[in-house]
Order: C-alpha cells, then sequence, then structure tokens
C-alpha cells in the first residue's frame, strides 16, 4: 500500500490546536477518497528526535557507517540508530503532512530538528562533486503543510513573515517532492468563535488541496 505520513509539531493536544484539528480532518478526507493509502503518524512532541552530534557523522550529511558505529557508547549507537529509522520512514511515504503553528515568524524547533535527521546523503540527496542532486524525485510525492497563526498575514507580507512555511517549501523541493500545497489556518485570533471561525475557513479547502496532490 501507499503511505501517508503525518507529523505534528504541537505541545497542544488535538482538541486545542487549530493546526491540528484541520490536519485531522484533512487526513480522514484524505483516507476516504484515498483507499489505497495506510496511516503512519509522528508526533515531534512525543517522538524522541535525536539532536545531532559530530560523531553520528563520517562527512558532511553522512551518517557514520555501522561498523564504526560500533566504537560509539550504547547511547549513541541508539541515537544513530533512531536517525536512520526517521530517515527511512520518511523516505518511504508517498504523500505527507505537516501540521505546525507558526511560532517566532517559523515554527517550534523540534520540526527543524527532525529535518535535520532526514537531510542524509545517500538517502534524500546526493552529493555530486560541489553540487547537490535530490534523490525524493524517484517517484511523485506531495507535502502538504498545514500552519495556524493568531493573525491573518497578507499575501503580500507572507515572503517576510511567513518564513517557516517558505523554508518547508524550499526544503522539500531540495530533496526533490516537487508538489507543494499550503493549508493555512490563518486568524484563529484570541477567543473560541474566532478559533472556530478559521478552522471552518480552512477546512472548506479540504477538497481542493486533496484533488491537487499527485502521487
Amino acid at each position: 500500500m501507499k503511505k501517508l505520513l503525518y507529523i505534528s509539531v504541537n505541545s497542544k493536544p488535538e482538541n486545542l490546536s487549530a493546526s491540528k484539528t484541520v490536519a485531522r480532518k484533512f487526513i480522514n478526507k484524505f483516507l476516504e477518497k484515498n483507499k489505497d493509502f495506510q496511516l503512519e503518524e509522528i508526533d515531534l512532541y512525543k517522538e524522541h528526535i535525536p539532536r545531532l552530534e559530530y560523531q553520528y557523522f563520517e562527512k558532511r550529511n553522512c551518517i557514520i557507517n555501522e561498523s564504526d558505529a560500533k566504537e560509539l557508547s550504547d547511547k549513541e549507537q541508539r541515537e544513530i540508530k533512531k536517525i536512520r529509522e526517521l530517515c527511512d520512514q520518511f523516505i518511504s511515504a508517498n504523500a505527507y503532512v505537516i501540521s505546525a503553528p507558526m511560532w517566532s515568524l517559523s515554527f517550534p524547533a523540534p520540526l527543524k530538528e527532525y529535518i535535520d535527521c532526514i537531510m542524509q546523503d545517500q538517502k534524500t540527496i546526493k552529493f555530486e562533486g560541489k553540487k547537490i542532486e535530490p534523490l525524493l524525485n524517484d517517484k511523485p510525492r506531495t507535502m502538504v503543510y498545514i500552519q495556524s497563526s493568531g493573525g491573518n498575514v497578507p499575501w503580500m507580507l507572507r515572503p517576510i513573515m511567513n518564513k517557516g512555511l517558505n523554508y518547508i517549501e524550499d526544503i522539500m523541493k531540495f530533496m526533490g517532492i516537487k508538489k507543494f500545497e499550503e493549508l493555512l489556518v490563518d486568524a484563529t485570533g484570541f477567543t473560541e468563535e474566532e478559533k472556530q471561525e478559521a478552522i471552518n475557513k480552512a477546512s472548506s479547502k479540504i477538497d481542493d488541496v486533496i484533488d491537487s496532490m499527485k502521487f
């Protein structure tokens, strides 16, 4: 079966998170329309995401080989094993959903640590001399980025203020995921009514986003 990988990065429980709420609606509708997909989920606030240490690498973006890894401590070997598992899980998917709030014009830190783990030479990218080639263009893939924000960011200011969304789109295309869709839960405001209105507005776009996906 094909795989939809859902990556959530928000410390709030789903019923309190606008981005997670819309993401769940999206996933349910996606699976309803695409019976040949199975869902895999990873919560970056619950899952252990290793911080990359120099001794984990034999060269830039290349995790140390298994033979040399045996010379490291048990803890370090477990960390390397986890990094490999995260990368392999990401590679195995056909479609992706990331749900995250906008924090400080970007996203919560665990998402960057996760991306650092999956950005690996000969796995998701390849160094060819001085050039870096993508490796995730081997099959059609789509990334859907679901982001919540308290205010409504005007489209003219998005290149300046929406740095997290811009980064995710750029890094996914850098790895070869050419199809990128955004689903913005803007203007969640300060009241439950404002939040629900933002959720409903974003939810109304779910079908269009699903129909535009390629996998």
